[in-house]
């Protein structure tokens, strides 16, 4: 029942990832039928990224930070009523994973067997992604503020990974802690419990997804555009394997991005109805 459950939400998912690259295509196709634009601008952008992993089993977690940067080249191709028409385009170095919560029953700390300290346990993947966004602005152009609102599918690949721990992950401590999908021990009965996980590498470097994102852009005709923005990615893909014989049925990531951005144009539509 999981399994088709798990089948069905990506079918529907995978469909709307079409839909969002279909809408992108359509918005550049499509230049000519508001006023026109053909205004290329490129920059940088840098900021935080917030990330959790849904792992099913269920692995209690905290939020993962780490930060976000990359290059970021925008195309606006027309004015649709009072609809300001783009597509953006990045290509980003981020830092995300999960940071597992472990606790006791009573929601206390779980002590660690060789120093009576917290056990802390948290895997950062090191990521470039690419996301291609369709964008409506809606607001001033040139000078002044606009508001605007974007989406579209975003792909990436792992660069590396890296493990960070204050315990012996061959000893944890399992009589205490809630969760133990994330470890891979043997009880005094001889009994193997456990994913694993702390010592598997991702086993699919690929990753992709929907994103979307609103925010705010402020423009200044000689100096360029200042962006700040909130974004929110969804994984359609899976860190490890989702079939019958393997653990997780689920391992995809969601992420929060809070990021500034800075833009300049390389060229400019002349219109002098453009504010």
């Amino acid at each position: 029942m999981v399994q088709a459950l798990v089948t069905l939400r990506k079918a529907v998912l995978r469909t709307a990832l079409t839909a969002l690259c279909c809408l992108c295509s359509l918005a550049v196709a499509n230049a000519q039928v508001g006023e026109h634009r053909s205004e290329l601008s490129v920059g940088v952008s840098g900021g935080a990224v917030l990330s959790t992993v849904s792992f099913v089993p269920k692995v209690p977690q905290t939020q993962h930070r780490g930060i976000i940067g990359g290059l970021t080249a925008r195309y606006t191709s027309e004015k649709y009523f009072n609809s300001i028409c783009a597509i953006v385009a990045e290509v980003n170095y981020a830092q995300v994973g999960w940071k597992e919560s472990i606790l006791t029953e009573d929601d206390e700390p779980v002590l660690a067997l060789e120093n009576n300290e917290p056990e802390a346990y948290q895997r950062t993947l090191t990521y470039i992604q690419v996301p291609v966004l369709a964008r409506l602005g809606w607001g001033r152009e040139r000078r002044g503020l606009q508001f605007f609102f974007q989406a579209g599918p975003q792909f990436g690949y792992l660069l590396n990974e890296k493990t960070d721990a204050n315990f012996n992950l061959r000893n944890p401590n399992i009589y205490d802690r809630v969760s133990i999908v994330s470890s891979d021990y043997t009880t005094n009965e001889g009994v193997q419990v456990g994913s694993g996980m702390y010592f598997k590498p991702v086993e699919h470097k690929f990753d992709y997804g929907i994103a979307a994102g609103v925010g705010f852009e402020y423009s200044f005709p000689r100096l360029g555009h200042f962006i700040l923005e909130g974004r929110y990615y969804y994984g359609l893909g899976n860190l490890y394997g989702d079939t019958k014989r393997d653990y997780f049925a689920r391992s995809n990531m969601g992420q929060i991005v809070v990021k500034l951005s800075y833009l300049i144009d390389l060229s400019r539509t002349i219109n002098p109805k453009i504010k």
